[in-house]
């Protein structure tokens, strides 16, 4: 699963618990979309970034 480079946010891991208190493992998966960035004057680069770091304006797309 791949990790937002700005933030570092991932995949979570957790429970499922049931209405009889079962619990079995789930996950849960971030929005991480791979982009091109505008890393300095005319350099682009391809990398994973989440959606809360492209809203935020963190990034610049190319």
């Amino acid at each position: 699963m791949a990790r937002c480079a700005i933030c570092d946010k991932g995949a979570h891991f957790g429970n499922n618990v049931s209405h009889s208190h079962r619990r079995s493992n789930r996950m849960w998966k971030s929005n991480v979309k791979s982009v091109r960035v505008k890393v300095s004057e005319g350099v682009n680069k391809r990398m994973y970034v989440c959606t809360a770091c492209l809203r935020s304006g963190k990034v610049e797309r190319a």
